[in-house]
């Protein structure tokens, strides 16, 4: 049996599969600050005998979280000498450019624990002053006095020769063992030496937390008589092991929300929609990707904590092109200072969650609109729900603010949501140059389904698809995945100066090293695939595109292949081409998949059970520009393949609810998914 659990803000989720093909989900509420605990609980929740589990797969926002909440080990950083202050330069592109009380992101590390050694290799990686060792070792006892628990190195040009991170980390664990060493090289053979040193000193800052949670786990699971192989979702759409993961958990910063992603793009495959949008909505967030003819966009620009105010901290490692809102169902609603209704990105969590919940919160929240809306029903909740409670909340913080009625306050909430969600919708597509009247959206999450219908529809997006399980769709996705590892190597070199000898040897020596990895983890070279890449851009430009690249030996010929590749993206992402300008390759990408046997979903059965059948009941739910309709509520687990039916409607399940509009329709396909087309032209 394979199981995926997924930490979120909200619920831990939880979804296995059965050496029959058979899918079982659960949920419980997360268990902050234990989030392990959250883990045993669904489990138990789940009934699933603990010994047939074989793989488990887990998704946690543990390392975000303590990044954002500042909940990390105390760090010293050691760097090449006249480089101390590189986390405090950082770049001079600010976001609020003409704020002139601006302050740039304060570094996780102070600068009395940022000290310079003598070390120098130059660009090519030629040694040019040897590492002084003593000055190691007196930084290593300055680290012991001042009590830092974890130390990262970031060396000059270590991305090209690591020799001297390398004798760095071999001393410092000779003098001192129980500390957490990180070097640049371990995580990131890119470029950029603020960004380098930066994902250094953050993976660093994480590392004692991310083995500690995970011996937790692992302890949590062996004591509860799991004895399994397990993985750890990346950060990239992938796994890994658990021993890999406490050595750079920087690579689980985004390890929850990018499994729905690859989860959409194995779906898409299933039924033949090849470009998605993948639309999740759970407690605390809104997340949006874009797969383009099936292929998930990965980026190692990523950032933590900017906005339009503050610049935030990079993460050079690579990252699903992931766009997150703080706009969930349990996204709390307030008056601004200009009198304006905002909703999130504040969020009621499960502790103490929505008003509906009766845990003791007092804020409206997009759940509680909802629910006041007839878009919810009081009964799925789990909890004894004071309606009224509800109400008086909306009235006290809403409605009465705008002289309007509960229900008219409760659907203006859940207009300013939808705006929200609908400008990251546009953030991963319009602005990227894709028409969305080209793709397929796909809801998942809590609130994923509830509020797609109308957001595709607003957006020009044709087709909705609501997976199976669709409120653990991300620990769905999860079971879909392989593991992965990414090799990025700064690699300058123009396209028409390239050596083919040279090159072809630099994407064998990736391969191997590769190779080597996945050996130790006991793979045969059969399950080990390959795909290349090659970061391009023009010479004299800044920017780059990710060009897919061939395998295998390069030819003379090849080249002009590549070319252009490169000239139709950076036409589609820029909207030019300079077809007479040179290009040149600024790093080379070898994305190595190790193979793991995945389940094979099952087609349903085709029942003669009616539709009508498979109705709830029928009751008044308020829609924008209708009023109060009366509108069938349908049991998803009623319907069978093939049936279908017209909106207004609502399809309820387990922890979640599909809102069809006026003038949409829905079909059940052969798996289960719900297809709702909009009424877009």
């Amino acid at each position: 049996m394979r199981v995926a659990t997924d930490i979120g803000g909200t619920f831990t989720d939880l979804v296995y599969v059965d050496e029959h093909g058979d899918i079982g989900v659960a949920k419980s509420p997360t268990t902050p600050p234990n989030f392990e605990q959250g883990v045993m609980d669904v489990i138990e929740v789940s009934g699933i005998e603990k010994e047939a589990i074989h793989t488990f797969i887990h998704g946690s926002t543990v390392i975000i979280n303590a990044l954002t909440e500042r909940k990390g080990i105390k760090t010293g950083l050691i760097t090449t000498k006249g480089f101390r202050d590189v986390l405090e330069i950082a770049r001079g592109n600010r976001p609020d450019l003409f704020n002139v009380r601006y302050h740039k992101p304060e570094p996780f590390v102070p600068r009395h624990l940022r000290l310079e050694v003598e070390e120098r290799l130059n660009y090519q990686g030629e040694i040019i002053r040897p590492l002084d060792r003593e000055q190691v070792k007196s930084i290593v006892s300055y680290f012991q006095q001042e009590d830092v628990k974890a130390v990262a190195i970031a060396y000059l040009h270590a991305y090209v020769n690591p020799v001297h991170e390398q004798l760095t980390v071999a001393l410092i664990k000779e003098l001192w063992p129980e500390v957490h060493v990180t070097a640049s090289h371990e995580v990131t053979k890119e470029w950029r030496e603020y960004e380098r040193t930066n994902t250094t000193v953050l993976n660093s800052y994480v590392k004692p937390t991310a083995a500690s949670y995970i011996n937790k786990l692992q302890g949590g699971l062996k004591e509860n008589g799991v004895d399994s192989y397990n993985y750890i979702m990346q950060s990239n759409g992938g796994t890994t092991t658990f021993a890999q993961a406490k050595e750079t958990p920087i690579n689980m910063v985004e390890s929850g929300p990018v499994a729905g992603v690859y989860g959409a793009a194995v779906l898409g495959e299933l039924i033949g929609e090849t470009n998605l949008i993948a639309f999740d909505i759970g407690g605390t967030t809104a997340k949006c990707s874009l797969i383009d003819k099936g292929e998930v966009k990965v980026s190692t620009d990523y950032y933590i904590e900017r906005s339009e105010r503050s610049a935030g901290y990079p993460i050079k490692v690579p990252v699903v092109d992931i766009v997150e809102i703080g706009n969930g169902g349990g996204s709390i609603a307030w008056i601004d200072d200009a009198g304006s209704l905002k909703m999130g990105p504040e969020s009621a969590g499960a502790l103490p969650g929505p008003v509906a919940y009766g845990m003791g919160g007092t804020k409206p929240t997009t759940t509680d609109a909802n629910l006041v809306a007839g878009r919810l029903a009081a009964r799925n909740f789990g909890y004894n729900v004071d309606l009224e409670k509800v109400k008086q909340a909306i009235h006290e913080t809403v409605a009465s603010h705008f002289d309007m009625s509960v229900e008219e306050a409760a659907l203006g909430m859940i207009r300013i949501a939808d705006s929200n969600m609908l400008n990251a919708l546009k953030l991963v597509s319009v602005r990227k140059g894709y028409d969305p009247r080209d793709f397929t959206l796909v809801a998942f999450g809590g609130g994923g389904p509830m509020h797609a219908p109308i957001l595709a529809k607003e957006l020009g997006v044709k087709k909705v698809v609501v997976p199976t399980a669709s409120s653990v769709f991300s620990a769905w996705g999860m079971l879909m995945t392989d593991l992965r590892r990414d090799y990025i190597q700064t690699y300058i070199k123009r396209l028409g100066q390239l050596d083919i000898t040279e090159i072809n040897q630099a994407w064998a020596a990736l391969e191997q090293e590769a190779w080597q990895q996945y050996e130790a983890d006991g793979l045969n070279r059969e399950a080990v695939i390959y795909t290349r890449f090659a970061d391009m851009r023009y010479v004299g430009q800044e920017h780059t595109v990710k060009v897919q690249v061939p395998n295998g030996e390069w030819q003379a010929e090849t080249f002009a292949e590549i070319v252009e590749r490169f000239h139709q993206l950076h036409e589609k992402t820029y909207t030019f081409r300079l077809e007479q300008t040179e290009t040149e390759i600024v790093s080379l990408h070898v994305t190595a998949f190790g193979k793991v046997q995945k389940p094979t979903l099952k087609k349903l059965e085709k029942t003669d059970i009616p539709v009508s059948e498979a109705i709830i009941e029928s009751r008044p739910v308020y829609f924008e520009g209708k009023g109060w309709i009366t509108t069938d509520v349908y049991d998803r687990h009623k319907l069978s393949p093939g049936a279908s039916f017209e909106g207004p409607a609502i399809v309820e399940e387990r922890s979640s609810s599909t809102v069809m509009h006026p003038g949409q329709s829905l079909t059940v396909d052969e798996y289960g998914n719900l297809i709702i087309l909009t009424g877009v032209n």
